[in-house]
């Protein structure tokens, strides 16, 4: 089957070329890396009718342009198709908006990150029935087996990606707060050692506690050389405000969510404030903040 593929970075270069060892045609455009075309229209020229084109690109401003670009180009009974991780609402605006020139819509959520050329992409598509009867030779040798499915109506794809996210997010949490217990106990524990054996019999075993285990392989049992500093992509904020507009409680995921938040504050001021109250209703003593500026921080 032929394709389109916009952005060629760790995720859509992975998935182009899995799908040409599938035997898939492929043409792609990326500004930043050579590509099969130089423009979104070249890209679209080099395509048979009905095309289809895969947009894999940050969600945000970058896939609004591109995919406003897109609609300008393609022609009705064209499909675009967003596996970025964009957010649902977004996604089923898209939809309406696409629909009007008769040109489909699909937003795919895809998980696998670079792992997935070798092992396959886990897919959740939503969209309308036709376009995804087109495209799923193009599922069926993204995913592994039994790894892909139509969940739903537009917005369905990248809702259910998001809330995926948000599980993923309270599940390292988890990992990382029995490592930080086992890291501070009185016990002299390899960590890695324990990572290692809880991928096998154990009933916390993961693919995630298998990368913790390479991890520390890399780096050593105390991760010496990863700075404590964890960034979130937005699908977690999303999940929350999501639960939150669906009265659906969703406390691990929150509180992994803050704990994201609270790795990058090198001066924790409620910690300030939680300091100077005990001081003050019951004399405890406080530490004084030595050499802060020399050290680069502003402890205002």
């Amino acid at each position: 089957m032929q394709l389109g593929m916009v952005g060629l970075g760790r995720m859509g270069s992975g998935m182009t070329e899995r799908l040409e060892r599938a035997g898939h045609e492929l043409k792609t455009y990326d500004p930043k890396v050579e590509s099969t075309a130089k423009t979104l229209r070249a890209l679209a020229k080099q395509l048979d009718a009905p095309r289809h084109v895969w947009m894999m690109v940050p969600a945000g401003k970058i896939t609004e342009d591109t995919f406003r670009k897109l609609l300008a180009i393609l022609e009705p009974g064209d499909t675009i198709i967003d596996g970025g991780n964009s957010n649902f609402r977004d996604s089923q605006r898209r939809f309406k908006e696409a629909r009007k020139q008769k040109v489909s819509f699909a937003d795919v959520g895809v998980s696998g990150g670079i792992w997935g050329l070798e092992v396959g992409f886990c897919l959740m598509a939503g969209g309308e029935k036709t376009p995804m009867k087109r495209l799923a030779p193009i599922f069926e040798s993204l995913a592994p087996e039994n790894g892909w499915a139509h969940v739903g109506p537009s917005g369905a794809g990248h809702f259910t990606k998001m809330v995926h996210n948000g599980i993923e997010y309270g599940l390292m949490q988890a990992y990382a707060e029995g490592f930080e217990l086992m890291y501070h106990s009185e016990f002299d524990l390899d960590l890695s050692e324990l990572a290692g054996i809880w991928r096998y019999g154990s009933v916390v075993r993961s693919w995630l506690l298998e990368l913790l285990h390479a991890s520390m392989e890399q780096h050593g049992d105390h991760l010496d050389d990863i700075a404590p500093f964890v960034e979130d992509s937005g699908e977690g904020r999303w999940t929350i405000n999501e639960a939150i507009n669906a009265s659906v409680p969703v406390p691990a995921i929150s509180a992994a969510l803050f704990a994201r938040f609270a790795s990058r504050r090198e001066i924790d001021f409620s910690a300030k404030v939680q300091a100077a109250l005990r001081n003050q209703f019951g004399g405890h003593a406080v530490k004084a903040v030595k050499h802060a500026k020399a050290a680069g921080h502003d402890p205002r």
